[in-house]
């Protein structure tokens, strides 16, 4: 006899004019300046807590900020503006973020997960966004396959239906565009970037540390061979000898990205697998401890070092993408590309994680845009995207999926969800070149000039 899963308990209806699934970076910069221009929005993010990659994958960093370069003594010159230097100062002057520090030929600045969930929490507040915590979306809500008008979510409460103006898909794997069966890519023809798992170190004497190794946080060649001594000697399993290792703002504490979270068959992990994620997982806290165990036994200042915290998740990088009607190409990022419709400004390098060992290639004194149409799908309305599903080629994502790029979108894609409803149009209807205006006049920077 055939059993059918049932469900007892009531719905629960809700109505919002943008509705906003995915609470990372490009989540609540869409969500904040949607609800500042006077809508009713919705915020759904599936822990209890907002962040993303950059919080629940503990990626640590606020990247993408500044211009690369090669020149003697430069200072961090900034390329982003808007909401990014907003949650960048909100986050600052909680003490939740160290000044710029070195990152090859960049600079970066690491922040405080708590701090940045609290400032998010205080953003979402100040602008009167709905925050629903701990609920998955499990369906779309979609009239003849095409227009999105919103989801159908799971909560410990029971089944919450949202019907939506504008949907905004933040969940960073492009779940809702999933869900309506729009047109998506992943990866190389289905290979990802791997994950990894990033640790807290506390218990370093960084004074030392720093003195031994520089303020670089990519770590220098005697690091790497040492990494690679030890794994030739078998005394250790570190699959990775590229590291990158940060002081935070806590006192004594070194933020890790150091993992390099393969399979037992040595496949890059595809974290939309609910079997890769699991192994990803696993795997990640066993390299955890070997490279903690290396770092006492080996790294100055960490003798007495210890494991303080990893992400609640292993960190992802890639998974799917939107099929936009604009595709970011590999080109675009190398040649420093802008566009009239460009409404979000990128300096970070292709940092592509696949292989063994991460391959950068700088975009030096330079920056490209990303366009408006990245966002949207190529076909399916009352929807957009935000964050790092972009559409966008595989080697383009490994620069464009960054921390304060993912702000950037956010904030323009929040805007245009908020003048398809006032205005009545469609969001693919918007002209980027108009949104760019828009942006500009709330502080975007997209016209400033760089030196």
């Amino acid at each position: 006899m055939e059993t059918h899963p049932i469900d007892r308990r009531p719905d629960e209806r809700l109505d919002t004019d943008v509705l906003v699934v995915g609470g990372g970076a490009a989540g609540v910069a869409a969500a904040v300046t949607a609800a500042r221009r006077g809508l009713a929005v919705t915020l759904v993010e599936r822990y209890g807590f907002c962040g993303g990659g950059a919080v629940a994958g503990l990626s640590g960093t606020v990247c993408g900020l500044y211009a690369a370069t090669e020149r003697a003594g430069a200072k961090p010159e900034p390329v982003v503006h808007g909401f990014a230097a907003e949650f960048v100062d909100r986050l600052a002057a909680v003490g939740g973020l160290t000044p710029p520090v070195p990152y090859g030929k960049t600079f970066t600045r690491v922040h405080d997960p708590l701090k940045w969930r609290e400032t998010a929490d205080a953003l979402l507040a100040e602008a009167g966004v709905r925050v629903i915590f701990h609920a998955v979306a499990i369906g779309v809500l979609a009239e003849g396959g095409e227009a999105i008008e919103g989801v159908v979510l799971w909560t410990k409460q029971g089944r919450v239906t949202i019907r939506a103006g504008v949907t905004i898909d933040a969940s960073g794997d492009a779940d809702l565009i999933a869900m309506a069966g729009l047109p998506s890519v992943v990866g190389d023809r289905g290979r990802v970037q791997n994950p990894t798992m990033i640790f807290r170190l506390a218990g370093v004497d960084t004074a030392a540390f720093l003195a031994a190794y520089g303020s670089d946080t990519i770590m220098p060649p005697a690091v790497a061979q040492a990494i690679e001594a030890a794994r030739a000697s078998g005394r250790y399993d570190l699959p990775r000898s590229k590291i990158w290792l940060f002081t935070t703002p806590r006192p004594g504490e070194l933020l890790c990205n150091c993992t390099r979270v393969v399979g037992r068959d040595g496949r890059e992990l595809n974290t939309l697998f609910w079997r890769d994620f699991t192994e990803a997982e696993q795997e990640s806290r066993r390299q955890v401890r070997a490279y903690a165990a290396f770092f006492r036994e080996t790294l100055v200042g960490c003798a007495d070092a210890f494991v303080d915290d990893t992400g609640p998740q292993v960190g992802v990088r890639q998974t799917r993408q939107i099929e936009g009607v604009v595709r970011l190409a590999n080109t675009d990022v190398v040649s420093g590309a802008k566009f009239s419709d460009g409404i979000a400004r990128s300096p970070w390098p292709i940092e592509l994680h696949a292989g063994d060992k991460p391959k950068v290639a700088w975009l030096l004194d330079d920056f490209y845009e990303v366009p408006y149409g990245c966002f949207v799908p190529v076909w399916g309305e009352n929807l957009l995207a935000a964050g790092r599903c972009l559409s966008a080629e595989h080697e383009a994502v490994a620069s464009a999926r960054v921390t304060a790029q993912c702000f950037a979108y956010g904030h323009a894609i929040g805007h245009a969800a908020a003048i398809a409803v006032q205005d009545r149009i469609a969001p693919r209807a918007i002209a980027g070149r108009d949104l760019r205006l828009v942006l500009d006049r709330d502080d975007a920077g997209l016209d400033r000039s760089v030196s």
